[in-house]
């Protein structure tokens, strides 16, 4: 290769390099194919994500949310052959508390009315690795079937929230609320802070099937609290999500604290593949500018709540009076950016 060819190659090169890159990285939903009841935690620049998997709590770990597919993970657990909680894991969560690793989930004996609430602690920093102990039922208050668990710390003091029944029979799921003392013991009573009661709530229901108000997630911004919430039965494609709104001073353990949404907060989009939408989480993107919402949907109507339930994600806004705009749920024929800062 001759002086000149070399010479006009490194400057190619160069003004190649120097070029500004305007074209931002995209993905499309859905993150997985089967993805029900979609967890996520942030620690740092790692995500943890878990889903409903019926025997097993499986961990997805990664720093890149747009391509979990490739994610490295681990089933860290499966149940006892047999017991309380050998049977229908469902929507596990896992939570980093004081230093500590522990994993939430609902199960039962093979009898839905026996679903409870369990706890897994582990030591490890990693939760990938290490010993997850069993630390039993958690002891919520009157002992009734209880699914879809998540903790928060507010003001110095831990909260558990579910979906649960108010009797012994299976007419009404309701979102809860019980202090902690501890990652695995309740303290005093339950307070009851949402029932199904607009219509848009009890799509779904009938002699045999309840109404439905479930997987409550916590979300935080300024001086206000959020519980968002799913609503109508996972059996129909109206499966949707409300909203509970607190200010940060309220009693949190006193329902009147709690404003309830008169409309649904997400919309499913029939002509963009995503029916039943809901059963979400949250999480930052990794600079911490945005906020983006992760749920399943089924792509076809009809679907229920079966293996179709895909995981998605897509960011979401505030609106000028500080509340979270959720939307609709994007179309699978959508291109998104990736959330900012993902390398």
């Amino acid at each position: 290769m001759n002086k000149f060819l070399i010479a006009f190659c490194t400057a190619l090169l160069l003004a190649c390099a120097s070029k500004p890159q305007t074209e931002s990285r995209v993905f499309q939903n859905p993150l997985l194919l089967h993805g029900p009841d979609p967890w996520v935690f942030q620690l740092g620049e790692v995500y943890y994500v878990t889903h409903s998997t019926g025997n097993s709590i499986k961990i997805y770990r990664t720093k890149s949310l747009s391509t979990l597919r490739e994610a490295e993970s681990k089933i860290v657990w499966t149940p006892p052959a047999t017991g309380m909680n050998s049977k229908e894991i469902w929507a596990p969560e896992i939570h980093f508390i004081n230093n500590k690793w522990y994993a939430y989930y609902a199960a039962d004996d093979g009898l839905n009315e026996n679903h409870r609430m369990w706890v897994l602690e582990n030591e490890s920093a990693d939760p990938l690795q290490g010993t997850w102990v069993d630390r039993g039922k958690l002891n919520l208050a009157d002992d009734r079937w209880a699914i879809d668990g998540s903790v928060f710390e507010h003001n110095g003091q831990l909260y558990f929230i579910w979906s649960g029944w108010e009797e012994t029979v299976n007419g009404r799921q309701d979102i809860y609320i019980s202090k902690l003392t501890n990652p695995w013991t309740a303290e005093g009573r339950r307070v009851l802070i949402s029932k199904p009661e607009f219509n848009w709530e009890m799509q779904g229901t009938s002699d045999e099937l309840p109404t439905v108000n479930e997987g409550p997630q916590m979300l935080k911004r300024g001086n206000k609290l959020f519980i968002v919430y799913s609503a109508s039965g996972c059996w129909t494609d109206a499966y949707t999500l409300g909203m509970l709104t607190a200010g940060v001073d309220a009693d949190l353990m006193d329902p009147a604290s709690w404003e309830k949404s008169t409309q649904p907060m997400f919309s499913q989009n029939a002509d963009g593949h995503a029916f039943g939408a809901g059963h979400n989480s949250f999480f930052k993107s990794p600079d911490g500018t945005e906020d983006w919402i992760i749920y399943h949907a089924n792509p076809e109507a009809g679907q229920g709540c079966g293996n179709k339930r895909s995981m998605r994600m897509q960011p979401i806004s505030w609106s000028s009076e500080g509340s979270p705009v959720l939307g609709a749920a994007v179309s699978l024929d959508a291109m998104l950016p990736v959330p900012s800062g993902e390398n």
